[in-house]
């Protein structure tokens, strides 16, 4: 039956269309974000200038997060996405040529940074929300499990091949991504289906506060999606300050940039594998059930980082450590989707990626403070213990505990302001 589904998602052209961009994109992303703390390490020297950078590219989520998800219900899903996929590609080249001239600065990369935060943070957005329309409710915790998949598939190779590139010239990393991002752009332009419903009715005239507040409110009143999103968020502290833990670990160590590329594609083995079985795991085991189990396997394994004594067992470790995360990822995005309206997809999916995403960009910069202050070792124990209690807390609250399999509540009806007509986005 799952391959049934997953043949018949692969005759969807869109969704093959907007998987291929994702793929291309995935690549081009991989390449950039490990080239990123080497050239900021070799420009200061500084692991602390390194997370803070990292950090300024997802701290984006929480200045404006909340408002991109009103825009996304607001504007046309799918030129938004092109418009992001176009701007990204020009700043991103701006580094490359920046950084070929000899005239790279901190401040540029910051710059660069902020702006293309903001520009991802409205894509990821209005492409959570568009995912529905795409493949229909029948196949979405499938769509999702090959997206996650193709994304795994692509970190297998995408660690040593984003090394290689670094390893070609600095510049090359930079200029692959915003290629990328250019055929991304050009994907989504060949797809023909709506991103979103086109029977809204007429706009009353509300702000874009008020429909902040609605957004907020209807994901407020579904306590498990709202407990388990401050889960998340106190997990992505953790794994926010992982990233730049773990390459300092494999630097300590000994490891060239292509091992360190070789480390963080151990990590995306673990993440496909998980990717696999995501679908099928989805619609077997209940929501709660996959949370608990998560957060238990990651708390247990997370302390083996640090008494990894070579590139090749961090390797391991982080294959391990990420095999349940994508199971987990596609259980509760079906759930929130699959519950969530139409028309506030766009505002309840960007509030909960305002709190995790921003709770990442807090454990990013927080990871390279911590690791000057304290030293990566212990800083690999404490994060252990983060772990264990959300573990704890996790299984001790009921509601998680009885939650059902992802996608089988009857979607609630959207607030009276909710339904509204898409409107064209600027330009």
């Amino acid at each position: 039956m799952s391959s049934s589904r997953g043949s018949g998602l692969f005759r969807n052209r869109d969704f093959s269309l907007l998987l291929s961009g994702q793929l291309v994109s995935a690549v081009g992303d991989q390449a950039h974000f490990m080239a990123l703390p080497l050239i900021v390490l070799a420009l200061t020297g500084s692991a602390a200038d390194a997370g803070y950078v990292l950090g300024l590219g997802t701290v984006s989520f929480l200045a404006f997060g909340l408002v991109a998800g009103a825009l996304v219900d607001r504007w046309d899903r799918k030129a938004t996405m092109i418009w992001c996929e176009v701007g990204r590609a020009v700043l991103t080249a701006g580094v490359a040529v920046a950084l070929w001239l000899g005239r790279l600065t901190l401040p540029q990369l910051c710059a660069t940074a902020v702006l293309t935060g903001v520009l991802t943070t409205v894509f990821q957005v209005a492409n959570t929300a568009a995912l529905p329309s795409v493949v229909g409710p029948e196949q979405l915790s499938t769509a999702l499990g090959y997206s996650q998949s193709a994304t795994g598939a692509v970190g297998v190779v995408g660690g040593s091949l984003a090394g290689a590139l670094y390893a070609l010239g600095r510049t090359v990393p930079f200029v692959v991504n915003a290629v990328s991002f250019a055929v991304s752009a050009a994907s989504l332009r060949l797809m023909r289906v709506p991103f979103q419903t086109q029977d809204r009715s007429a706009r009353t005239g509300t702000g874009l506060a008020t429909e902040i507040r609605e957004g907020l409110g209807w994901l407020w009143g579904q306590p498990v999606i709202r407990f388990l999103t401050l889960v998340s968020a106190a997990d992505k502290v953790r794994y926010g300050a992982g990233y730049l833990l773990i390459i300092t670990l494999a630097r300590q160590l000994g490891a060239s940039p292509l091992w360190i590329g070789v480390i963080f594609s151990g990590a995306a083995v673990g993440a496909m594998a998980g990717s696999l079985v995501s679908d099928r795991a989805t619609r077997r085991f209940p929501l709660g059930r996959i949370a608990v189990v998560m957060l238990w396997l990651e708390a247990l394994m997370f302390p083996l980082y640090a008494l990894a004594p070579g590139p090749i067992l961090l390797a391991a470790v982080a294959a391990a450590e990420s095999l349940v995360a994508p199971i987990y990822t596609v259980a509760m995005t079906t759930h929130q989707l699959a519950i969530t309206p139409d028309a506030l997809r766009g505002r309840a999916t960007s509030a909960t990626a305002t709190l995790t995403t921003g709770a990442l960009s807090v454990g990013t910069l927080a990871g390279g403070v911590l690791i000057t202050a304290c030293g990566a070792k212990p800083l690999v124990w404490i994060c252990g213990a983060w772990l264990l209690a959300l573990a704890l807390l996790t299984t001790a609250n009921r509601a998680v505990r009885q939650a059902p399999r992802a996608g089988t509540a009857t979607p609630p009806r959207a607030t009276p302001h909710s339904a509204e007509p898409v409107a064209d986005m600027p330009g």
